[in-house]
């Protein structure tokens, strides 16, 4: 496509003594269809909304997109629960790690995890995101079935740390898929699962696509239809290019390591109670058996737990609030185990257990956050991983709250879970408080820019169209609404 004589850059005006968030936006904005700086969409879709595309269609484009997209994605998360909590079920079935040794081997997972964060991420945007995606889940299955040929620390520690590695892109690349497709609100255990992820991977590795831009399950018509319905979340899709300057700005946003501090404040929990529920169980009194029967209610409290947070979270347009929610049972269920320790109350102590189980949905909702608050790819990119850095170390410190010498009641370390997620209810409310803020500042400075320009409601959509599939971030692009 040919650039026309008026082609400029977008600028950012700053008006103001030092109010950082007081900028007002050139709206000049002109196609760069063949620029690394564009949104890999503008090659398939424009600036500009060219076709407009009835609910009928949409409706019936969601359903071709909802049989396969979320059922990948799914499966994929769902392996890579399973896989990362193995180990949890092995400790009660005679596994010969014991001791300091079997929080080391917890510990190895992500060690894994937080090492290969970064290079993964990197890997990630220079290729296919879907296949990159399906190979991991294929090798992690194999690495998993060779859990079943040894019996050494070594070894054990080796191939954790292998495994974490292998899982490290799940999150973020997950993240990028579901927010490119959909808008903003809608030992024998060992072969066992490994079989079951390559199976998954391989499934990734043919069906599921990279981007809307090149979906083979679609024709060209229904890709920009896809695309044109995630047009006014202003996210975009995705960009091959590192940009320093989204960088900067990743880094240099607040929110940025607010979320870093939840999830690390969440991830300490996980990384105890990943690799010790079934120990704790277990030393209410009860046989390995009944702790493998009795463990199962907790992983379906987890998960429904799971579907109502994200429920609410679309219905209401909320993350934080969710987060909340689901941090609360924890709480409660925390406290009951250490005021009822040694009171001989199993069904107690075991229904606490249960409740601790439900803030397990934070952390996904916290992707959730991600994808419906931050723009520009490379931006995006820079936040997820430093998000999954945050959650490998926090569960690398949640492998050691739960210490031998502290066994078999841990009281410190579940004195540790009570209090740290207690402080992430006040870093949660403090998120939402800040984008509801930034949103009131958008919304008058775009009042500014209407009175400025004598722009008519219809010239806003326009513009908004057109800034969408630009690559800018969400502090560059004067449309971005944050979700609260």
């Amino acid at each position: 496509m040919a650039h026309s004589a008026e082609q400029q850059s977008i600028e950012e005006k700053t008006r103001g003594s030092g109010d950082d968030e007081k900028r007002v936006y050139d709206t000049e904005v002109n196609s760069i269809v063949d620029s690394a700086d564009g949104d890999e969409a503008l090659k398939l879709v424009g600036r500009e909304r060219e076709t407009e595309f009835s609910d009928e269609y949409n409706a019936k484009l969601r359903r071709k997109l909802d049989w396969l997209i979320p059922p990948l994605c799914a499966a994929v998360y769902f392996t890579q629960f399973l896989d990362k909590t193995s180990l949890n079920y092995a400790s009660i079935m005679g596994l010969p790690i014991t001791g300091q040794h079997y929080n080391l081997v917890s510990l190895a997972f992500y060690l894994g995890f937080l090492v290969w964060e970064f290079p993964t991420s990197y890997i990630s945007q220079k290729l296919p995101l879907a296949k990159y995606l399906g190979v991991n889940v294929i090798v992690w299955g194999i690495i998993l079935m060779l859990h079943a040929a040894t019996t050494s620390f070594g070894g054990f520690f080796a191939l954790r740390f292998l495994l974490g590695m292998c899982e490290s892109c799940v999150a973020p690349i997950l993240i990028l898929i579901i927010s490119m497709f959909y808008k903003k609100n809608e030992q024998i255990i060992y072969i066992l699962l490994g079989g079951l992820a390559i199976i998954v991977g391989v499934c990734v590795v043919l069906w599921l696509p990279d981007s809307p831009v090149t979906a083979r399950m679609l024709t060209k018509e229904e890709r920009i239809a896809v695309l044109e319905r995630v047009r006014d979340d202003q996210g975009g899709t995705e960009n091959k290019t590192w940009k320093k300057d989204q960088i900067i700005e990743a880094l240099a946003d607040v929110r940025t390591w607010l979320i870093v501090l939840t999830t690390l404040l969440t991830s300490v929990p996980n990384g105890a109670l990943s690799n010790f529920s079934n120990i704790i169980i277990k030393n209410f009194g009860y046989t390995s058996k009944q702790t493998l029967i009795l463990s199962t209610p907790s992983g379906a409290i987890a998960s429904l737990t799971v579907i109502l947070c994200g429920w609410y979270s679309d219905r209401k347009n909320e993350r934080m609030l969710p987060i909340v929610f689901c941090l609360i049972p924890t709480i409660v269920g925390a406290a009951m185990l250490v005021g009822l320790n040694n009171s001989g109350t199993k069904g107690a102590l075991l229904f606490a257990s249960y409740l601790i189980g439900t803030f397990g949905s934070a952390l996904s909702t916290v992707y959730a956050y991600n994808a419906s608050n931050t723009s520009g790819h490379t931006k995006k990119v820079t936040i997820n991983a430093l998000t999954l850095v945050s959650f490998s170390l926090g569960n690398i410190i949640g492998t050691e709250i739960f210490q031998p010498k502290d066994a078999p009641a841990y009281i410190p370390g579940k004195i540790a879970i009570l209090v740290l997620l207690s402080v992430q209810l006040g870093v949660s409310f403090l998120l939402r408080w800040i984008n509801i803020r930034l949103n009131v500042k958008k919304l008058a400075h775009l009042e500014e820019e209407k009175q400025r320009r004598g722009w008519s409601d219809a010239d806003v959509q326009k513009e908004r169209e057109r800034h969408a599939f630009m690559d800018l971030t969400d502090k560059q692009n004067l449309f971005f609404v944050y979700t609260k």
